[in-house]
């Protein structure tokens, strides 16, 4: 986009859908901004959030503060990654290079989707953080070897398998906008049908608990299972082998009305103890949900659709901008709870914690 604010001039995340809004085309916005049916999940996502308040401690020393992890074998400046979100080419010519470029830039990892519009080689090639794989699981298991293997190969350090889409659900403002891929624009880990990539249109793909545990004897990198939202399934998501589980209710796309995910967090949490690392996603705007977010159990946090309005604003330096606005808001919330290290972050932190 061209004139107006540059990326430097957005203060915060929810300023940026709003200028997406008025900015970018009818049918890109709404394909960034809708969910499922009468989107009540998506509102809750963020009503959750703010219904959760801090408690504050004072007179501490917290001059400097430490959001250094290591997840899964990786070294992680802070505990926030970019989600997996399709068709970066629908929304910027640069696509998932200028993502690359952008999460680079701000040190962040990110997890390129299965739906990217851009090979993972050429990803790589200008990657300068730490790349992940997510996988829509496809018909065969020879293609999904292949795509292991292709994203292995091209440097992804952890493999995050998607479960909760046998089906797309009821989009009705993304089908009212027509939206679709442009001429020439194609996803190439996604099997199709009809000339569309199998997730625009109700899957024949089933996925099952016996995949995931072939999946997991496939991949030479921890894998993690996006879409758990209930002690059950994050129990069996451990025993199937998964090195780590994402509590996400694909940021209130497909089923509505299912909790927001911080409201199901603490119970993935407690059936998984220290098994293995969960991380959440949806509804995350400001450094104080990623600070709630990790009271709350998270071992880190994913963003998506902020950094999606950014990129189709301002290209590479909006996703930059994106994490750096995230990165210094949950410092100051940090320092402002008398947290000096992510250690130090407990339900204590919560005002009702």
């Amino acid at each position: 986009m061209t004139g107006g604010p540059t990326a430097h001039d957005v203060l915060s995340l929810p300023e940026l859908e709003e200028l997406a809004r008025r900015r970018l085309p009818a049918t890109t916005y709404e394909y960034l901004a809708s969910g499922a049916a009468d989107e009540h999940t998506v509102r809750w996502n963020r009503e959750a959030y703010d219904r959760l308040r801090l408690r504050p401690r004072v007179l501490r020393d917290v001059a400097a503060v430490d959001t250094r992890l290591t997840l899964l074998g990786t070294a992680l400046p802070f505990p926030i990654l970019l989600a997996p979100t399709a068709y970066h080419r629908a929304m910027h010519p640069e696509g998932e290079l200028a993502t690359a470029a952008g999460a680079g830039a701000a040190g962040a990892a990110w997890v390129v989707s299965g739906a990217t519009t851009t090979p993972l080689e050429a990803i790589a090639a200008v990657a300068r953080a730490p790349l992940w794989f997510q996988l829509y699981v496809q018909p065969t298991r020879d293609a999904n070897r292949d795509i292991v293997a292709t994203a292995e190969g091209a440097g992804c350090t952890a493999l995050c398998v998607t479960v909760d889409t046998p089906v797309l659900g009821a989009r009705d403002r993304q089908t009212r906008a027509r939206f679709g891929l442009p001429e020439g624009v194609t996803a190439p880990y996604m099997a199709q049908r009809g000339g569309r990539p199998i997730t625009d249109i109700h899957r024949a793909v089933s996925v099952t608990w016996d995949d995931v545990a072939w999946l997991r004897s496939v991949a030479r990198v921890p894998l993690l299972l996006k879409g758990i939202l209930t002690a059950d399934d994050a129990a069996l998501a451990v025993d199937a082998g998964a090195d780590g589980v994402i509590v996400s209710n694909h940021g209130g796309r497909n089923l509505d009305t299912l909790p927001a995910t911080i409201d199901a967090l603490p119970e993935v949490v407690a059936a998984v103890g220290d098994r293995v690392p969960v991380l959440v996603d949806g509804g995350v705007r400001r450094g104080t949900d990623v600070l709630k977010a990790l009271a709350s159990g998270a071992r880190a946090v994913l963003v998506g659709r902020p950094y999606c309005y950014a990129l189709a604003l301002f290209g590479a330096d909006g996703v930059t901008r994106v994490v750096e606005i995230l990165r210094a808001e949950l410092e100051m919330a940090m320092q402002l709870t008398g947290r000096r290290t992510l250690d130090e972050v407990d339900r204590g932190a919560l005002w009702d914690g």
